[in-house]
């Protein structure tokens, strides 16, 4: 297997943003496509799988190479089960292809009570999730993955990690976790200015020698700006002096034929960004005691009790669905109907992000002016670094609020929180927006803070070396682990080692009483059937009415948020500025808040259920 990508460039409305690479991708390479946002990393793996034309030059693969593309955003199938939709790609003449196809699916955090489920009640993450099982299982020559961890808990991501290296096959992976694509991919294609420069490293080695060349690239670009200078100069000096005639000419020709350096100038891998200076708070910020917090039968946990000192940084992990967000909201304060105590310590004052902080910044500010009214000090003179570090370089400062993306918003929410002066950190999935240099900022900014931080994360390499304790959510419960997220990664698998070994322990003893596992089976199957079976069938309509409470839900917020989008173009009008329009938006704004806060609670018990 080969692919060649043969000089190609890829143009928008004129303007380059692939500009003649060439590069080969050859059997058994797992390459790590990097490069900034909009850099052209995936309009490459949508040349090559096919989805788009290049502007010029080729790409060339072998007449029977298979590839499994899966883009971040997609539209699903409709009207199939789970279990249907992953048996189109299934290989039915192979008896082990049912084994393969449950592997998958349990791997990726499915559970056997999924299968039967139609696929439109599954969230867009859980859609995500189908997608790459279904590419998984046609076991392409190629996979190209867009961001394919976005989804995934550790455990799934982890399990992922583990398929790609076992798998024969070639990957071009993007994505801005770090630990996943240093576990899976040997070399590393950066993206820079329309360019590829191709390292046959992992990422984490790549870091360096970029570092190294983007040095080397700075100082030529500004050696050769100063010759530009020096030559503009003697140009202008002399342009009119018969005697230097010859020699204006000549550098004259020379400017024409030079070949102008680029660099990404906007580089700011080293900026360092601190907290303001936490206020002193009590010696134990967040007190836990016996809290149960439950939606309607569902338990979500129980019995929760610890205690997190001043200056700790834990980590609270587990599936989706377990807990996590539901137990930050109680810290909050936002919900209150749980049992127990929840106790906020002396002078606690909290700065919160989550992803609908987002929705509670002014929209009619610019992206500058939102950061300016809450920067002090000196910091207002690196707004602009900050910014750019953040994803927002250019033209980006100067755009309002109200026109910004979600990812945009809960980035820039992000970078809000980071200036204000609290001393209890609650941060829930920060990294989801970020790329790896603004990752690498903020990780570095909590590492300095001196205040007590609660993350809600499931990005390994962001977690390791910021906290010291791991708060493992599931079943109902929620235990303490102490040690860093690599501590506990290794206590989890050493716990699945030994359940393997007891389990063969008790396969063992059975034999030696002469009563086989498949004997138990089936007179625990004969005498449960009946009972079994109306439980399930029970269990199977409460999950039906969850699913539809929660896919009624998705469409009433998606209805909503036409609603508002199609009232704001019109408040952007100069004749549009009526009190009936205005007080119209804030109905719908409140609607759109509560339909979204109902569709958390519907979430929660439908993964419940689940």
């Amino acid at each position: 297997m080969a692919l060649s990508i043969e000089n190609i460039v890829k143009e928008y409305s004129s303007k380059p943003i692939l500009a003649g690479i060439t590069f080969l991708v050859n059997k058994r390479d797992r390459i790590a496509l990097v490069g900034k946002n909009g850099a052209g990393k995936t309009t490459l793996l949508r040349l090559i799988a096919g989805e788009e034309t290049p502007t010029g030059g080729h790409i060339s693969r072998d007449s029977d190479m298979t590839i499994g593309y899966l883009p971040q955003h997609m539209i699903h199938n409709e009207g199939t089960t789970l279990r249907e939709e992953v048996d189109t790609v299934r290989d039915k003449q192979d008896p082990k292809s049912i084994g393969q196809m449950e592997r998958v699916l349990l791997g990726l955090g499915f559970e056997r009570t999924d299968f039967e489920r139609p696929c439109n009640e599954f969230s867009g993450g859980w859609r995500m999730r189908i997608e790459l099982a279904k590419i998984l299982l046609q076991q392409p020559d190629l996979l190209l993955l867009d961001e394919p961890t976005n989804h995934l808990d550790i455990e799934s991501i982890q399990w992922l990690e583990d398929w790609i290296k076992a798998a024969p096959c070639a990957a071009i992976i993007v994505s801005h976790d770090r630990a996943f694509i240093d576990n899976v991919t040997t070399r590393t294609i950066e993206i820079s200015l329309g360019k590829i420069y191709d390292y046959n490293v992992p990422y984490s080695q790549f870091v360096t020698l970029r570092q190294e060349r983007h040095e080397q690239q700075v100082r030529a670009y500004e050696n050769q700006q100063k010759m530009i200078k020096d030559t503009e100069e003697f140009i202008e000096r002399f342009r009119y002096k018969a005697t230097k005639s010859v020699q204006v000419q000549s550098r004259i020709k020379q400017l024409s034929k030079l070949e102008r350096l680029e660099v990404d100038l906007e580089d700011n891998s080293r900026l360092r960004m601190k907290f303001p200076p936490a206020p002193r708070s009590g010696d134990f910020p967040v007190i836990a005691d016996d809290v149960r917090k439950a939606f309607g039968s569902h338990v979500v946990f129980d019995h929760v009790t610890f205690t997190i000192r001043r200056g700790e940084k834990v980590a609270f992990v587990g599936k989706n669905g377990e807990g996590k967000t539901t137990l930050v909201r109680c810290i909050m304060n936002e919900l209150t109907d749980y049992s127990g105590i929840l106790k906020i310590g002396h002078n606690v004052k909290i700065g919160y992000f989550a992803q609908n902080q987002a929705s509670l910044l002014d929209g009619e500010l610019t992206v500058f002016d939102t950061i300016d009214r809450v920067a002090t000090g000196d910091i207002r003179t690196r707004i602009k670094d900050i910014l750019g570090a953040f994803m927002f370089g250019g033209e980006a400062i100067d755009k309002r609020v109200k026109v910004l993306s979600g990812g945009e918003r809960s980035r820039l929410a992000m970078i809000r929180l980071l200036l204000e002066p609290v001393n209890l950190l609650i941060l829930d999935e920060p990294t989801n927006h970020l790329d790896m240099r603004s990752k690498d900022v903020l990780k570095e900014a909590l590492q300095a803070f001196d205040g007590t931080v609660i993350l809600v994360s499931h990005d390994r390499d962001f977690l390791d070396g910021i906290v010291s304790k791991v708060y493992e959510f599931g079943g109902g419960k929620v235990r303490e682990h102490l040690g860093g997220i690599y501590d506990w990664l290794q206590y989890k698998r050493a716990a699945r080692i030994n359940d393997a070994d007891k389990a063969i322990d008790l396969a063992l003893q059975g034999n030696s009483q002469k009563t086989s596992l498949k004997e138990e089976r089936q007179s625990s199957t004969q005498s449960n059937g009946a009972a079994d079976y109306a439980a399930q069938k029970a269990k199977a309509a409460e999950l039906r009415k969850a699913q539809k409470a929660v896919s009624q839900a998705e469409e009433d917020i998606n209805k909503l948020e036409q609603q508002i989008l199609d009232i704001e173009q019109i408040l952007a009008e100069v004749e549009g500025q009526s009190p009936e329009n205005f007080e119209k938006y804030n109905r719908l704004k409140r609607s759109l808040e509560q339909r979204m806060y109902e569709w958390e609670i519907l979430s929660e018990q439908l993964q419940a259920l689940e």
